[in-house]
């Protein structure tokens, strides 16, 4: 596969950032969305095994049958067994489209393969910084806190893939890009994860469309359980575009900050230049 053309590093505003992500997600639209529906088919199924065995609890309620507890009770154990699966799979689900994109921007071929061989050898370190933020949102009773924390590390993942450093030192690296600019990056941020709202809520429209016609086919129940699981398929496709956006917040910050987009005019007009 031929390499894409670098990103051409510039200060990028907000309106920008939103074209520049749907200019790269169109580019490479089948790798993104193939990588996030790849990794979506675990959590899909798990959705739909255990909706299955409620919906099988109620049926039987509304009935007038006497429920099965255990079955109650094995679909709460496959769904904690299933959640911390899913929980180890978290650093492909978003490490690999974030590498992904950081290849690309650098103008590097992409491959599904060269990602996932990346994000295999840092993956102690991707599942540290999701634990850690999941924590965090767990005992932080004060969510503001959670969240300037949060906009602080955005740029964590980037700057392990770019900059080839462990956690802690992504961790600073990211705090020191984002200083200065919290107010900016947390707006940007706040808009991307605002159309990501509206792309999933647009895609679950259409399918709770096809969902009504499957209940033609089947009870509700096992359309429910169906509907559940694709609709996580389905909402997949739009994760990409917070990947990307973030990547290019990161471009953006050292741009800013170091200068970034005058260096590497400075590495093509040597390049230009005969020997």
């Amino acid at each position: 596969m031929s390499a894409p053309a670098p990103l051409r590093l510039r200060p990028l505003e907000i309106g920008d950032v939103l074209d520049e992500t749907f200019r790269i997600y169109r580019r490479h639209f089948w790798l993104f969305a193939g990588i996030s529906v790849i990794m979506a088919i675990p959590a899909a199924a798990l959705t739909a095994f255990v909706y299955g065995l409620l919906a099988n609890f109620l049926q039987l309620a509304n009935t007038n049958q006497t429920p099965d507890a255990g079955g109650l009770v094995t679909a709460l154990l496959v769904y904690l067994i299933g959640y911390l699966f899913l929980l180890l799979l978290t650093p492909f689900t978003y490490g690999m489209v974030t590498y992904a994109v950081c290849d690309s921007a650098l103008g590097r071929p992409v491959t599904i393969w060269g990602a996932l061989r990346a994000v295999v050898r840092r993956y102690f370190a991707i599942l540290g910084y999701f634990v850690l933020i999941a924590l965090m949102a767990l005992f932080f009773c004060l969510f503001p806190l959670w969240i300037w924390i949060e906009v602080g590390w955005l740029v964590v993942l980037p700057v392990m893939f770019i900059e080839k450093v462990g956690l802690g030192g992504a961790m600073g690296r990211s705090w020191r890009l984002v200083q200065g600019r919290w107010w900016r990056t947390f707006l940007i941020i706040f808009l991307v994860g605002l159309l990501y709202t509206v792309v999933q809520v647009s895609l679950a429209g259409f399918l709770g469309l096809a969902n009504g016609l499957l209940t033609i086919v089947v009870s509700q129940y096992v359309a429910l359980a169906i509907g559940q699981g694709a609709s996580i398929l389905v909402s997949s496709l739009a994760i990409p575009v917070v990947q990307i956006a973030i990547v290019l917040v990161y471009f953006d910050l050292r741009v800013r900050r170091e200068a970034l987009d005058l260096f590497q005019l400075a590495q093509r007009v040597s390049a230009s230049q005969p020997a």
